[in-house]
């Protein structure tokens, strides 16, 4: 059993804020501690945020610039497994003994002139024996304009009940994955085994995309929150297919610029001959 970090947020905040690493793992028990640096000379205030998966972000700690001690609210205040390193460029969040319950997006934030902004969220993913097998459906090259429908089949054995279903679109940027669609607790369309002995539980979600066009491109993971964990699929990638359009937008263009310019040479031959 183990917990794997990903970076995660939006690429457009300001670079501030710098994460070390994109990716991290720690067995459950074990200490991770999520780094955050800046070097942001005006800001004077340093926090972390929780945010569960479909829950609202929670304030874990506030720091002073020049402070070494940080101050914890909510459920993390005298929460002896959490701390933070400060000062010096920097604002790391400590986690010890690792449980399931951390399993969430972190986020490390700056406070200056009453604008509070956010760096890269690092998001911390348990994986554990619960056997859950997510079946992304596979890629497609498509066209602008076309629709597809993306599969999302969840088989488990070991929980049963409901599961929150999670849509995630990573584009071909250097920019980290986002959450764009959520199922909440509906349960899809579920089916047992066929066999009475057999607990196995198969789900289907379906994610539809209309009127595709090139801002749709990227890889899309199905991500199900159940029996107290979150895990990934493997992802599906959708290739929308404009190269055949550019390439012949570019030979029609040359070939515009092609005639003009020879009938141009033609205007110059004319006028040369006539003078």
């Amino acid at each position: 059993t183990y917990l794997h970090v990903a970076q995660c947020g939006n690429s457009e905040i300001p670079s501030v804020i710098q994460l070390e690493t994109h990716y991290m793992s720690a067995n459950i028990g074990e200490e991770v501690t999520l780094l955050c640096f800046y070097g942001d000379e005006m800001a004077m205030h340093f926090s972390w945020y929780k945010q569960a998966l479909g829950k609202n972000p929670k304030l874990i700690s506030t720091i002073y610039k020049y402070d070494e001690n940080a101050s914890f609210y909510h459920e993390f205040k005298g929460n002896t497994r959490f701390s933070v390193q400060g000062r010096n460029g920097m604002n790391h969040l400590s986690i010890l003994n690792v449980e399931i319950s951390d399993s969430a997006i972190y986020y490390c934030g700056r406070a200056h002139s009453n604008v509070v902004e956010f760096g890269h969220g690092i998001m911390l993913n348990n994986k554990t024996d619960i056997l859950i097998l997510i079946s992304d459906s596979e890629s497609n090259r498509i066209s602008p304009g076309d629709s597809v429908t993306l599969n999302c089949t969840i088989n488990t054995e070991t929980c049963e009940g409901e599961h929150s279903v999670y849509w995630f679109r990573h584009d071909s940027g250097e920019s980290p994955p986002g959450i764009i669609y959520t199922n909440g607790d509906r349960s899809g369309q579920c089916m047992k085994s066929p066999e009475s002995w057999s607990p196995t539980q198969s789900c289907v979600y379906n994610l539809p995309k209309r009127n595709l066009s090139l801002s749709d491109t990227g890889t899309y993971y199905c991500a199900v929150a159940s029996c107290g964990e979150i895990l990934f699929g493997n992802g599906t990638k959708l290739d929308i297919q404009v190269l055949r359009i550019l390439v012949l937008l570019s030979i029609g263009r040359t070939g515009v610029l092609f005639c003009f310019l020879t009938i141009l040479l033609v205007i110059i031959l004319i006028n040369k001959y006539f003078n």
